[in-house]
């Protein structure tokens, strides 16, 4: 599992980017950039991570499930997630 810090790190960006979403679209198309520069880095989305809903795992995450392999692996074997079956052939 992925320390809260980075976690709760992650969370405060995704923030961040939808409070400026609206304001970074607007300067974009204006061609603003120096004043799309003075925005906080941390607003812009390129610096968001997907990560484990559960664990919080930054790598091998599923972006339908929004689960790491680990625990998507898991789930569907205990048959958690609908639609999902272990293949065989």
């Amino acid at each position: 599992m992925a320390k809260k810090s980075v976690i709760a790190r992650n969370e405060k960006r995704k923030r961040l980017v939808a409070k400026y979403a609206a304001k970074r679209a607007e300067l974009k198309a204006n061609g603003d950039y120096l004043e799309l520069q003075k925005l906080p880095r941390n607003s812009s989305p390129v610096r968001l991570r997907n990560r484990c809903s559960i664990t919080g795992r930054g790598r091998g995450v599923y972006r339908k499930f929004g689960l790491c392999r680990n625990i998507f692996r898991q789930m569907a074997l205990e048959g958690k997630i609908p639609g999902i079956r272990k293949a065989s052939w």
